[in-house]
């Protein structure tokens, strides 16, 4: 009779289940909800544990694994515009990851029946990081060659507000590295109105030294060798196809982002 730790079940399901959850979302290129990726992954442990106890086997039946797997992709993806992208890549990396955690057990000796898979941590770790980085391309690419759209964005600061048209573009890979929000990219010229002529030829520091406390600085890369920091701001509010976000900080590029038919990128 094969002996079940409770405990360890719990952690270890836990563990790989935020690892999941906080990769899909990485793919996905979604802003980071950790809170909410933490109540998943507490669900799917707390599920693990319940279906070994005695008299809750049917837990275990296909259609129950299934609608457990939507309820935490639910928990954790419900306020994303795109849950069902979300979801679709949370199955798929559940899928893989679970495969993989599996050969690496039977590769180890561990027993092919086992309710947990006896993996140590580094190796579930290297484990998720090589299944991330190869998702990761399968997808980016994949959106990269999907047509781009462009929606209008309504953006406030400082009691003064501008309309844009913004080309959703899946090959912006630039988010805020302190909070993970998502980052729009215009040029000075398209975000006067917000502040005045002169924006365009203030330097990054002299901005953010005009707007202390309201403006910072992150950084970026381009194609080649090109990088360096851009001023970026959390608007008081915006839209997009007005709808509101909270999640989207803009930057200050000092060449101009537009292009045919938009007047920034997101």
């Amino acid at each position: 009779m094969e002996t079940i730790y409770i405990d360890r079940l719990f952690i270890l399901n836990f563990i790989c289940d935020y690892l999941i959850l906080l990769g899909s979302a990485r793919v996905c290129g979604v802003l980071l909800r950790r809170v909410r990726y933490s109540m998943a992954s507490l669900f799917g442990a707390a599920y693990a544990v319940v279906s070994v106890l005695p008299g809750f086997a049917f837990l275990t039946l296909l259609p129950i694994k299934l609608a457990s797997g939507v309820l935490m992709a639910l928990i954790a993806f419900a306020r994303e515009p795109k849950f069902w992208r979300c979801a679709a890549v949370f199955f798929a990396v559940s899928a893989v990851f679970g495969g993989t955690l599996w050969a690496l057990s039977v590769q180890g000796g561990g027993m092919q029946n086992a309710v947990y898979l006896p993996v140590s941590m580094p190796v579930l770790v290297l484990g998720f990081g090589i299944i991330y980085a190869a998702l990761s391309i399968v997808f980016r690419r994949t959106a990269k060659s999907t047509g781009k759209t462009v929606h209008t964005v309504v953006i406030g600061f400082c009691g003064q507000s501008v309309t844009l048209r913004a080309l959703y573009d899946s090959g912006n890979c630039l988010y805020d590295p302190m909070t993970g929000s998502q980052v729009l990219i215009a040029g000075a010229e398209q975000l006067a109105p917000l502040f005045g002529e002169r924006a365009k030829d203030l330097s990054p520091t002299e901005l953010i030294t005009l707007y202390a406390g309201k403006m910072r600085l992150i950084p970026y890369s381009a194609v080649g060798t090109q990088s360096g920091l851009l001023p970026a701001f959390r608007p008081d509010s915006l839209t997009v196809d007005s709808k509101a976000r909270e999640d989207i900080l803009v930057a200050i590029s000092p060449t101009a982002v537009s292009g045919d038919g938009f007047d920034c990128i997101i």
